[in-house]
């Protein structure tokens, strides 16, 4: 059952215990679970994996303070997603336009790796955010784990819908699917995923939510 995030939610044994050990070490971290970020009536809902431990884990806010989130941050100001080109922390003066970001684990784990448990109990929020928005949302899915967390959370099987950079998927629901290499220090520093082939992905994107609202 779909049920609205919370931030003091404990389900997660391990990342629990994860969360209480980082406090004591970063008494000025976030390190809770991290909440949605952005519009609440959205053309545009991108998923993330889950919270890194010095970017949003930090300051509680997704893919702020990283270097995940420099090359997403920049592209979602080119596209009209955003109001300015860079995230840097809580109070820098970012606002989504028709945007909203979440990921589909909201707590930080160990060496940035959910279990498949955790990964399933935390997809109830992510659940409710997907029912909560417009039939007609766009989705971005950054990386295997988002795409596979998100069909689960419309109740899909990952056979009828492959991940793969670029790939577009129309689900049941009326939701459009977008799939991204996710925009990791490693992806963008091996060029597995270039500053090009992102904003491909946003060009169509761009294109899908304009037409549809005309």
């Amino acid at each position: 059952m779909d049920e609205k995030f919370s931030t003091a939610c404990t389900d997660c044994p391990r990342l629990s215990r994860f969360l209480l050990q980082v406090r004591e070490t970063h008494s000025d971290y976030f390190a809770k679970p991290v909440p949605p970020f952005g519009a609440t009536a959205p053309k545009l809902l991108i998923v993330g994996l889950a919270p890194g431990m010095h970017g949003a884990n930090r300051t509680g806010r997704p893919f702020t303070g990283d270097h995940a989130g420099i090359l997403l941050y920049e592209t979602l100001h080119r596209y009209g997603f955003s109001n300015q080109p860079i995230s840097e922390h809580m109070a820098d003066g970012l606002e989504l336009i028709g945007c909203r970001i979440t990921n589909a684990v909201k707590c930080l784990p160990p060496e940035n790796k959910p279990d498949r448990s955790e990964i399933v109990n935390c997809n109830k929020y992510l659940m409710y955010e997907l029912n909560s928005l417009d039939e007609g949302l766009s989705v971005l899915a950054l990386g295997q784990i988002a795409h596979q967390a998100v069909l689960l959370a419309q109740g899909l099987k990952v056979k009828d819908y492959r991940f793969g950079h670029a790939a577009e998927h129309q689900l049941p629901s009326g939701l459009r699917l977008f799939d991204s290499y996710h925009c990791s220090r490693y992806n963008t520093q091996t060029r597995r995923l270039t500053s090009d082939m992102f904003q491909a992905v946003f060009v169509r994107i761009r294109s899908h939510i304009d037409s549809a609202s005309n």
